[in-house]
């Protein structure tokens, strides 16, 4: 059986916010953008959050420049959808409709909004009404 992915963490999140933000960047750029006033240990923690990182394969190294230029080797809509999946599993027996009927319900969609939901409702309709006249 295949190994579930392993969650990020708070921290390890924001590193990945600035590598999806600055694609290709260094362990010192990482710092100074997440500390302001890195010092040489918060140097060493970004460094040990991007090595737990690639350990998830979440980052990936360009290890032939120096200094090491890391970037995001996941998508942020690629651990969206891997975080919601693990929250329906959890407590939802793997169905994400009791997640996305409890957003829909508790949060205030603008006109725009409720038009683009309905827009990809109908689109992923048309789609299986397709598969299924083949």
């Amino acid at each position: 059986m295949p190994r579930k992915a392993q969650d990020v963490t708070d921290a390890e999140l924001a590193v990945l916010e600035v590598l999806w933000e600055r694609k290709t960047t260094t362990v010192r750029a990482i710092a100074e953008e997440i500390y302001r006033d890195a010092s040489a240990s918060q140097h060493a923690t970004v460094q040990k959050l991007l090595d737990r990182l690639r350990a998830k394969k979440c980052v990936s190294r360009n290890a032939e420049t120096w200094p090491h230029l890391f970037s995001a080797a996941i998508e942020r809509e690629d651990l969206i959808g891997r975080r919601l999946q693990s929250t329906a599993d959890s407590l939802c027996g793997g169905s994400l409709q009791p997640l996305l009927t409890h957003l829909i319900k508790n949060t205030k969609l603008t006109a725009e909004q409720r038009r683009n939901l309905r827009q990809m409702v109908d689109d992923l309709d048309k789609g299986s009404s397709k598969r299924s006249r083949k």
